[in-house]
């Protein structure tokens, strides 16, 4: 394919070498002029493919040099670069056939889009696609450098998967990789931003924090159960927010949704924690307070989650709502996926029945292990696949269908979401500290600052102090925690892995959705 060739005319052109660059290196050839005339006798004389064109410059204005290179050639793309937007320029230019404009200053991915958007017209989806990306681009810009709070958090994160969704639909690498850089500044910002606010979101005095594990049934569960109608809350483990919305159409075909909505996973972003705050409706510190038998840290021998029935009896109690008559039941294997296909119809005269589907997460950990499961897990888009034909195929879709008629709620969620890792970190520990790649904590831990966040009493973060003078680190955007005896060998072995535990929009913003039978 011939290499693109682009004029950029504006008066303060030097200031724009960096932007030059990065188009350079994204295979275009750039020629800069400092003034129109100088632009106009060089369309006269050479091919073309885009002009970068700014509106104001002294001598001969954009707006003439528009004029005069479309009489040299009405067909030459010309991107119009202005401050200004006032509506009787708006008219002139788009009078005078530009093909785009830009609003200063401009993001060099912002030009890229532009240029994208004009060469590569591969298909009418695929423009669209562009085209709409293109301009919610410079939006999803503004909300990052606008300080959002943890409501615009979760917006940023809803409108970054819906264009990852929509992207598989323009067959683009480059623009793929423009959103994937903009995900990777919005998961920069967000590790900052958790950083700074997760101990005050701790405080149970807060009014500013975000629904998160712990008080997840309180106040988006129990609120909506009501005698005489069966409610089913299914808890799909690890299921991120870009998941469920690839399952979506298939819950659609039989119940409507009335709510689409995200909430906060605590820290760290594992099963242990989050989905025992989540039933015991307690940050982990309380849990071991009052659960002192149940509750084990991560070197105690035994299962971590053993006991999500005994803590939610124990919230229902703590909220006086233990007159609720409900049932609980967990899917680890195939034989009670079938169980719970025989046995769905039994459920319905409870109030509240809890359904506790292990998939998600054991096919993370496969992906891990098996090269297979990596071939067909390779990346987001194809994990995402395998999970819409995991569930399309589940018992818990069949189980679903059966009950579908009957006048039921549905409330589906998650105990956390789970992250591609590609930069290790090392980490010095000692015998105490714990494996995970995404959070570990321990009494002596030797890390670089700058790569985690830091607890150095656990119980401000809302966690139990293992041992004493333990402390916790959590991994921050793709990051994994490696230690550096056989370093090498585990930074390849974990490399494009889906982790969880650590923080990211993926891994801590995961949905919860009400629907109601049709």
């Amino acid at each position: 394919m011939a290499v693109a060739k682009i004029v950029w005319v504006d008066d303060e052109i030097e200031s724009l070498q960096s932007q030059k660059l990065f188009l350079e290196n994204k295979g275009y050839e750039v020629t800069t002029f400092t003034n129109g005339f100088d632009a106009i006798e060089f369309a006269a004389n050479n091919i073309i493919d885009v002009v970068l064109l700014d509106e104001s410059m002294p001598g001969i204005s954009g707006l003439e040099t528009l004029a005069k290179i479309k009489e040299i050639n009405q067909h030459i793309p010309v991107v119009l670069i202005t401050k200004n937007e006032t509506e009787s320029l708006m008219d002139e230019a788009i009078g005078s056939q530009i093909t785009d404009y830009l609003l200063k200053p401009v993001n060099p991915n912002q030009v890229l889009l532009s240029l994208k958007k004009i060469i590569d017209k591969k298909s009418l989806i695929a423009e669209k696609t562009t085209t709409a990306y293109q301009q919610q681009f410079r939006e999803l810009f503004m909300a990052l450098s606008d300080n959002p709070d943890y409501n615009g958090w979760m917006d940023i994160y809803k409108k970054l998967v819906y264009w990852e969704l929509e992207m598989e639909k323009s067959d683009s690498p480059e623009m793929r990789e423009i959103l994937k850089s903009q995900k990777d500044e919005a998961n920069k910002e967000f590790f900052k931003f958790v950083s700074k606010n997760y101990i005050k979101w701790m405080n149970p005095k807060s009014d500013e924090a975000p629904i998160m594990s712990h008080n997840l049934f309180q106040f988006k569960v129990l609120p909506h159960v009501e005698k005489g109608t069966s409610t089913f809350f299914i808890l799909i483990d690890n299921l991120r927010f870009d998941q469920w919305k690839t399952i979506q159409p298939l819950f659609a075909e039989n119940f409507r949704i009335l709510e689409e909505e995200t909430f906060y996973s605590i820290l760290p972003t594992a099963t242990q924690y989050s989905r025992n705050a989540i039933f015991a409706g307690l940050l982990p510190v309380d849990i071991e307070k009052q659960f002192p038998t149940q509750w084990k840290n991560d070197e105690e021998e035994g299962g971590k989650n053993l006991f999500e029935e005994d803590f939610f009896k124990g919230q229902l109690k703590r909220l006086k709502k233990d007159d609720i008559k409900c049932s609980y039941t967990k899917i680890v294997n195939h034989h009670d996926g079938q169980n719970l296909v025989n046995n769905i119809h039994n459920l319905l005269s409870n109030d509240l029945n809890i359904i506790v589907y292990n998939f998600v997460d054991m096919l993370s950990h496969a992906r891990t292990e098996m090269e297979v499961l990596k071939e067909l897990a390779s990346d987001e888009t194809s994990y995402r696949s395998v999970t819409k034909s995991w569930f399309e195929h589940s018992a818990l879709n069949q189980a679903l269908k059966k009950i579908a008629d009957k006048k039921i709620k549905l409330i589906v969620a998650t105990d956390h979401g789970t992250v591609r890792v590609n930069t290790p970190y090392k980490v010095v520990g000692d015998k105490q500290t714990t494996a995970n790649l995404r959070y570990k904590h321990g009494r002596n831990l030797n890390y670089d600052h700058k790569d985690v966040l830091f607890f150095k009493d656990p119980r401000e973060a809302g966690l139990p102090v293992p041992t004493v003078n333990s402390s916790f680190i959590f991994a921050k955007e793709d990051g994994y925690l490696c230690y550096p005896n056989n370093y090498n060998h585990f930074v390849n072995y974990y490399k494009n892995t889906f982790q969880h535990g650590g923080i990211s929009l993926e891994e801590m913003i995961v949905p919860i959705i009400k629907m109601v039978s049709k």
